[in-house]
């Protein structure tokens, strides 16, 4: 049997959303995404606790309405603001945390399947060197320019999109990592993560009207 580390989760939920207005907390295909995901993490039950962290008024009142299983951190309005660098802000939220591992977890990837959620999470109890710890990314298949010159293949050899290189990129579903790490490295990101694949439809995140109608109308599909 693995062995089952104790987590603290958080989900970050200040109300300075600049693209889409009041976006973790409006309506959601009848929800919002802050009760979608607060609800994912209690029905999968993998974590010892669950932190909302947040300067939000309706946020804190979302969180309360799941009874003492949610813990509310109100979050200082200076590590609110998008002029404070994100590093500090992951270094303050690591020191909230009851147990020796965090679980930084975004409300802006709805689709994210329960059973994918789970498997990050025994990913991550049975992690060992050379990785400390896990992150969720999505693949890159893409012809990638920079500064007019092809990053990841040769454009005189034109490789067919499945022939790229398997380049992937991090997509913040999910990251879980042990506390100490978050502390001093002030990221939500290990030393050397072992990445877990997510697939497209579960990658989305939500940051623009564009993603938040997109994203509202798969999980109305997928959910009904």
């Amino acid at each position: 049997m693995s062995k089952r580390n104790k987590i603290s989760a958080i989900i970050p939920a200040r109300k300075g959303s600049e693209r889409v207005k009041n976006k973790n907390t409006k309506n959601f295909a009848g929800k919002s995404l802050l009760e979608i995901k607060i609800a994912q993490l209690l029905r999968v039950d993998c974590f010892d606790e669950i932190i909302i962290s947040t300067d939000c008024n309706y946020a804190k009142k979302i969180a309360n309405s799941f009874g003492d299983k949610i813990t509310v951190h109100e979050r200082e309005s200076y590590y609110c603001t998008s002029q404070v660098p994100i590093n500090e802000v992951y270094s303050h939220l690591s020191s909230i945390c009851k147990f020796d591992h965090v679980a930084y977890i975004h409300l802006t990837s709805p689709l994210l399947k329960d059973e994918s959620l789970v498997k990050t999470v025994e990913e991550y109890n049975l992690v060992k060197d050379p990785y400390d710890s896990v992150a969720t990314v999505s693949e890159l298949r893409h012809y990638i320019w920079y500064e007019n010159k092809a990053v990841n293949y040769d454009p005189s050899k034109h490789p067919r999109s499945q022939d790229l290189p398997n380049y992937y990129c991090l997509n913040f579903a999910v990251n879980v990592l042990p506390k100490n790490v978050m502390k001093e490295k002030r990221n939500i990101v290990g030393n050397n993560f072992l990445p877990i694949y997510l697939s497209e439809i579960e990658s989305v995140d939500v940051d623009t009207p564009l993603e938040f109608n997109f994203a509202e109308m798969c999980y109305e599909n997928l959910h009904g």
